[in-house]
């Protein structure tokens, strides 16, 4: 899945609700300590991940 994708296209492409989506997002964002996916992205690229 290619980075940039909305809540609504990830859930449509794994069969999830979109809430179901924002809230793993959320929780993921939680347990890294970041606030956004551009951070995230970010630490990827930091990483890299990217």
């Amino acid at each position: 899945m290619p980075p940039g994708r909305t809540n609504r296209e990830i859930a449509a492409e794994l069969y999830l609700s979109e809430g179901t989506v924002k809230n793993y997002i959320s929780r993921i964002l939680g347990r890294l300590g970041l606030r956004d996916r551009t951070q995230a992205a970010l630490r990827a690229r930091d990483l890299g991940l990217l």
